[in-house]
């Protein structure tokens, strides 16, 4: 696992971006993007929130290829709730073996539930090492 301090973004069309997400679904079938990555990427790419919203209904709150060189990465189980380490390390284990099976090999992945979520780095560092070979890329954002 390589740490850089970069934008994400940055790696569209280079890597598969994992964005962090919540299992909360509107209404109308649109995934909650309320902040931080899931946000920025509901703007660039309107149709997302219905797909992964379709996903969550269908399959429950785990990681799914999204398209457009996107993936999503649960850290929380409600728009409201706080990150979840189990739920964070549980998601790891689901995007590398994607990974695995996809043959991607290169994925970049913000600081899970360190943003917004709170969560120190350093607790959260130990639950992706285990599962984060060298094509996986944990990006800073200043």
């Amino acid at each position: 696992m390589q740490e850089i301090v970069a934008d994400m973004w940055g790696f569209a069309g280079q890597a598969v971006i994992a964005i962090t997400t919540n299992g909360t679904v509107t209404g109308d079938g649109r995934a909650v993007f309320g902040r931080g990555c899931a946000r920025q990427a509901g703007a660039r790419y309107p149709d997302l929130a219905h797909r992964l919203g379709g996903l969550l209904l269908e399959h429950g709150n785990h990681v799914f290829p999204l398209g457009h060189g996107l993936v999503s990465f649960p850290v929380e189980e409600t728009a409201w709730s706080l990150p979840d380490p189990l739920l964070i390390a549980r998601s790891a284990q689901e995007l590398r073996m994607l990974a695995d099976h996809e043959g991607w090999t290169r994925v970049v992945v913000p600081r899970p539930g360190c943003g917004y979520g709170g969560l120190e780095w350093g607790m959260v560092r130990p639950l992706l090492e285990p599962m984060f070979d060298q094509r996986f890329t944990v990006i800073r954002i200043e």
